[in-house]
């Protein structure tokens, strides 16, 4: 079986396992002609979860959007996957946005498949990501709250890949800690250190009990009507986004995507609160401080 290091609504990343999916064709040179069919054990775990989804063959439209948002990534994460991307697969009803996971080899390289849900060629950046962030948030409470988030309108899967591909470059340079236990207390890298505790476990410091009750730190949805108080604690850590604070994996992929997007790709990136027509709270992590001096640590991935 295999040994799953977390699970949210948007992303999962699996340890190696004895039953990953072996290669069966040679690896493409071109990492936009790496399409195929998503690892049988992939469909296996969506449908032994009561789920059912499909092989997306992609059309004309599809592959160009793909291709598009391999050419815009850094150069390191291009470097990285042309030598350990085994395959990038789409599904239609798929229950979360991507997961990354292992495919085991003959000779034990480190080789990956990205798996994506079809429907995010068809969204932008700013929809999907305001489909997200509003799963953090109950609102029943019916008291006028909406969080959105504006990002541009290129396509969601320009951030979705740039975040999968982070976990792939991450997985074999280890600029985190890769523990088999998420319980295991390991020595800090220096993206890690002074930051977090344990791999899903933030440092008190960066933290608080606000924010340890939001979904992707609790599994729970808060009240809209606290949003404004979320992302006010928030621009007070070292974290670009909420989902950001569910591990350091997490928080590596959402720096990067977010960096990228707005300091190499000229995009906007902010958290806007609302309350019926009136903004009441504006979050944009790359003008936090404390974010601003993690970006030491991005530098690696763009030099040649």
């Amino acid at each position: 079986m295999f040994k799953t290091y977390f699970l949210f609504a948007f992303s999962l990343i699996l340890a190696i396992s004895s039953n990953a999916q072996s290669p069966t064709q040679q690896v493409n040179p071109k990492l936009s002609e790496r399409v195929s069919a998503a690892p049988e054990n992939v469909f296996k775990m969506f449908k032994e979860a009561g789920m059912n989804p499909s092989d997306h063959v992609l059309s004309a439209v599809e592959n160009a959007k793909v291709e598009k948002a391999f050419a815009v990534l850094p150069p390191l994460h291009q470097k990285i996957l042309k030598g350990h991307l085994h395959s990038i697969s789409f599904m239609d009803n798929m229950p979360n946005t991507a997961l990354t996971s292992p495919v085991q080899t003959p000779d034990g390289a480190k080789m990956y498949n990205i798996t994506l849900r079809a429907g995010i060629l068809h969204e932008t950046i700013s929809e999907w990501a305001t489909q997200k962030e509003s799963t953090c948030f109950d609102q029943s409470e019916e008291q006028g709250y909406e969080v959105k988030i504006e990002a541009g309108s290129l396509d969601a899967i320009v951030y979705v890949l740039l975040h999968e591909a982070t976990h792939v470059v991450d997985a074999v340079l280890d600029i985190t800690p890769h523990p088999k236990d998420r319980e295991a207390l390991v020595e800090p890298t220096p993206f890690t250190k002074n930051i977090w505790h344990k791999m899903n476990v933030p440092n008190s410091s960066s933290t608080d009990s606000l924010l340890e009750m939001t979904r992707f730190r609790s599994g729970k949805k808060v009240a809209s009507s606290l949003a404004p108080n979320v992302y006010k604690q928030l621009s007070e850590t070292p974290f670009v986004s909420l989902y950001g604070m569910a591990s350091w994996f997490e928080d590596l992929a959402e720096l990067e995507s977010i960096y990228h997007l707005t300091k190499k790709m000229g995009q906007p990136f902010c958290v806007v609160v609302m309350k019926g027509n009136n903004e009441v709270y504006r979050f944009e992590p790359m003008k936090n401080k404390l974010v601003k001096k993690r970006f030491r640590y991005l530098r690696r991935f763009y030099q040649t």
